[in-house]
Formats: C-alpha cells, structure tokens, sequence
C-alpha cells in the first residue's frame, strides 16, 4: 500500500494537530488560520482522498472512515507524536470524531466546525445520502469535477472567504479527481454519522458553531452528546473557519492553550 493522504507540516510551538478540512476543500482552506495555530502546535494540513495533492486509491475501503483512520495513525506515528489534537472542518469533522473513538488514547482534544454529516441520525443521512448525494456522484461521474464548480456545495465559491484564499482554493479545485470526489460521496459521506459514538468520545472537544447556517443548528442536541463539549458561536455559515477567521483563531487557539496547560 503506496499511496497516502497529501499532509502539509507546518512548523509551530506546542503539539502535532492533524487539520482537515471538508468535502471539494483543499489543503488551503486553513490558510487564514495557519498562523494563529502555529502559535500553540505543529499543524499538519491533510487533503482527503482524490482532493487537492492526495491521491484516489483503487481499494474502496480506503474511503471507509476505518481507511482514513489507518492514515491518521500513520501520520501520527510518521511524525514521532504520543497524542495528536484534531481539527476538522465538515466532513473532516466527522473523520476526526470517528479516530477519537477508536483511539482515545492518542487524542489530547478537537476542534471542529459545523458538521451535519457527524450529527445527524445515522438512518435519516443514508436515506439523504442514497437519494440527493448519490445524485452529485453520478454528476461527477458523468461531467467531470468541473460540474460542481459553481455548485453550493463547493466551499471554495464563497464570497465570505477572503480573496487570497479564494483564488488558491480555486484553483485548487483543478486538482481534484473525478474518481475521488466520487467515492467521497458515495462511500465516505455515506458512513459519517457517529451515532450512539458521540457518548464515548470523553477528550476535551470544542464545536466553533456557525450560527448562520441555519439547518445546521438542528444538530445541536445530537453534538451536546459529547460529554465534555464546549460550543463557541461564531457569526459565520458553514465555512466557519473561513468565513470568520479572526473569530475562529482566538476561540481555537485559547481552547488548544487551555487544555495543553491542564495536562502539563
């Protein structure tokens, strides 16, 4: 098994922090955050599978969250770290969440975004992935990335995100591959939901909760089963991080600050 997830390590003070971002994101959707992180870990910038500089592996359950599980411990062991934070934007969230379950040894905390794909009832999201999402796979399947260009979906087309890291993100976007945006949707996006997993995830979490995503907002309850979650209201849409950096930064950060000084 050759291939693996494309991860960016930048330097920084404090520990490894896995950063990984959601569904047609790239590696430069944290560019606006990067340097506040630097300030309390060593980010480690990792694309999903077909997305950006990432491959698109022809083993199918390398989508499965268990696959991308196997890669975060690679990159964990790779980079001679005990325990890693985590954070995770969307369906990076949910992959994030999923590895804290499985291994809440090596995790010290997480920070994530909006992520309805981890929350929502497990039944409920296969029903939505089965009949919409499996719709925007057979359009990629049969038009091409390109197609979701301009698409909701695509978090590299809003306007709340600041130019430089719009153009990056847009040209970011020419990199995917049609066979990996396939399998994100109708393999990973598929298999998201925690369920009754939420109860067991016990390491300090913090959700950045975009308060103008309004069909996020629903999710709430399901999250609250975290048992030791924080909820930081940030006046931004899904693209929390992005849309309100200067906001995201300082909540992030001083939660990271936070818990890294309780375990000394």
């Amino acid at each position: 098994m050759t291939e693996h997830l494309n991860v960016v390590i930048h330097e920084g003070e404090g520990p490894l922090a896995l950063v990984i971002h959601g569904a047609l994101g790239s590696r430069s959707y944290w560019n606006d955050n990067i340097e506040a992180l630097q300030s309390v870990c060593r980010p480690a910038v990792t694309e999903l599978w077909g997305h950006g500089n990432s491959p698109s592996p022809s083993d199918s359950n390398r989508f499965e969250p268990r696959g991308y599980i196997e890669e975060f411990e690679r990159i964990r062991l790779q980079n001679s770290s005990e325990k890693v934070w985590l954070i995770g934007q969307s369906m990076g969230a949910a992959l994030a969440l999923h590895y804290a379950s499985k291994h809440p040894e090596r995790v010290s905390g997480l920070v994530i975004t909006n992520s309805a794909s981890a929350f929502a009832d497990p039944l409920v999201w296969q029903r939505r992935n089965r009949s919409m999402i499996a719709k925007v796979a057979d359009q990629v399947e049969n038009e091409g990335v390109e197609s979701l260009r301009d698409s909701w979906i695509n978090p590299g087309r809003s306007k709340r995100i600041l130019p430089g890291t719009l153009a990056c993100l847009g040209r970011e976007f020419s990199e995917h591959t049609r066979a990996g945006i396939v399998g994100s949707f109708r393999i990973t996006n598929y298999s998201l939901p925690l369920g009754d997993l939420l109860t067991t995830i016990n390491q300090p979490t913090l959700l950045t909760n975009g308060v103008h995503e309004e069909r996020f907002q629903e999710h709430l309850p399901r999250a609250r089963l975290i048992p030791n979650l924080e909820i930081v209201a940030l006046p931004a849409s899904h693209a929390v991080n992005a849309h309100d950096p200067e906001g995201w930064n300082a909540a992030a950060t001083m939660f990271i600050r936070q818990h890294e000084t309780k375990s000394v």
